[in-house]
């Protein structure tokens, strides 16, 4: 998601966390589930993201369910 500079300072300005923020809570669920509801809110991020990880998109938005949020 950081990978596109535009995405990233949508991302932070939403969430109002810095880049140093959210590198040291990447590994809390709620940074996880908040980093997933962002990509799912714009489908062409979901398509950018699931592409630059070779996954279906339905795979990584079903990810938030399996982080029981």
């Amino acid at each position: 998601m950081l990978g596109d500079s535009d995405r990233a300072d949508r991302f932070l300005s939403l969430t109002g966390l810095t880049p140093d923020e959210l590198r040291v809570s990447l590994g809390e669920s709620a940074t996880l589930v908040a980093v997933i509801d962002f990509l799912c809110a714009h489908e062409p991020d979901l398509l950018a993201a699931a592409d630059a990880l070779g996954v279906m998109p339905k795979d990584l938005a079903d990810t938030r369910e399996r982080l029981g949020a």
